[in-house]
């Protein structure tokens, strides 16, 4: 069920950039982008400035591999609109598809490093199950994972199962496949502020 108040009780300044950006992109706003704007004050100031550090920020981990991360823990929380705008995203960011793909599909055969499947099963399990243990951080640091690299992980996991559980509880519309790669290709010039 979708909660309809994703489309209103915007200001003024807010639907005119709205109909810029349908207009400019030829896609209507996604409905995530419309959540940051309703209650910026609430909600949607702190998340973007939260995701963005966690998905642009410095990190040892490529853009690339934090929205595969972004995808995969949307993956395990099945939540639909997430993993479609996530695997677009790296999609893009990587110049490989079948990589991604392969990701989703599963991940202990996927053509990945072992750090980033150490990586993304630690955040898998986490997810699931709520926590991870002690046990659980010496594999992905014997995998070769930094400490730094294992908080900048836990970031993206965090963002992602708050937006997710939102996504879901709002019953975030999903695009077309053309819209996700156009969201993609936003994301990946402009991040998420």
């Amino acid at each position: 069920m979708r909660l309809d108040i994703l489309n209103h009780g915007y200001g003024p300044g807010t639907k005119v950039l709205f109909a810029l950006i349908r207009l400019f992109s030829g896609h209507p706003v996604p409905d995530a982008a419309k959540l940051v704007f309703y209650r910026p004050d609430f909600y949607g100031a702190r998340a973007k400035e939260f995701t963005h550090e966690a998905m642009r920020g410095p990190s040892a981990w490529s853009v690339g591999d934090r929205e595969l991360m972004a995808a995969y823990v949307s993956k395990v929380n099945e939540s639909a609109f997430c993993v479609g705008a996530h695997t677009a995203t790296a999609r893009q960011a990587y110049q490989d598809g079948p990589r991604v793909a392969a990701v989703l599909a599963d991940l202990e055969s996927a053509p990945v490093a072992e750090p980033l499947r150490a990586t993304l099963r630690m955040l898998g399990k986490l997810t699931r199950e709520g926590e991870v243990g002690a046990e659980d951080m010496r594999e992905v640091l014997a995998a070769g994972v930094s400490p730094q690299q294992v908080q900048d992980a836990l970031a993206v996991c965090a963002a992602f199962n708050t937006t997710d559980r939102l996504a879901d509880a709002f019953g975030f519309e999903l695009l077309s496949p053309e819209g996700f790669e156009a969201g993609a290709k936003y994301l990946l010039k402009r991040g998420y502020r």
